[in-house]
């Protein structure tokens, strides 16, 4: 490719700025038709100076937050300590699990608003007696619900199969059957 003229330098950093904007609009900005943007953009591509389009995500918009697992250190023999942080983690509407550990530590999964966790976990046991905590990005999220070691999961009314998240569900009759695929709901 020859080299880069400052057309394709504006270009570039129009795109840069935001990767949606029209070429007709870049094209007022830089003495270009629309059609000539595409084409230039088209060349940078193949040149291998523009490498793909990205997105820049904002994690804490996603799933109403960022989803985190907060270890809450408390001091030994203080049982009002963990009380008290239980009691505040479980009327927190960003904490959806609290769990206390057999040491009498408390850990909590979330997914917290805003961009500065560390705060949010200070203001929410402030004033109650922590020795230490930490804060962990979830990556992956499972749960299995189950009582006494048998889970909870739905059964194909037609195979018996265990019915996922790609299942289907239908009323017949007045009642509700849950299905593994569309075959196994057209044959029952």
């Amino acid at each position: 490719m020859r080299d880069l003229d400052e057309t394709d330098l504006e270009i570039l950093s129009l795109l840069a700025a935001d990767a949606r904007r029209p070429f007709s609009e870049i094209g007022e900005r830089v003495g270009l038709s629309g059609p000539a943007v595409s084409d230039r953009v088209t060349r940078l591509e193949e040149a291998g100076v523009i490498e793909g389009f990205t997105v820049d995500v904002d994690r804490t918009k996603l799933r109403a937050g960022v989803p985190v697992l907060v270890d809450v250190e408390l001091p030994p023999n203080r049982p009002e300590a963990l009380d008290e942080a239980r009691e505040r983690a479980r009327d927190a509407d960003a904490v959806e699990h609290v769990f206390v550990t057999a040491e009498g530590d408390l850990r909590a999964y979330g997914r917290v608003g805003g961009r500065n966790v560390r705060e949010w976990v200070q203001g929410l046991f402030e004033g109650v007696a922590v020795e230490e905590y930490a804060v962990t990005l979830v990556d992956e999220f499972e749960w299995t619900p189950s009582i006494e070691g048998v889970e909870f999961a739905l059964t194909c009314a037609e195979c018996s199969n265990t019915v996922d998240s790609e299942g289907e569900t239908a009323r017949i009759d007045g009642e509700v059957y849950h299905f593994c695929c569309s075959s196994c709901l057209s044959r029952f």
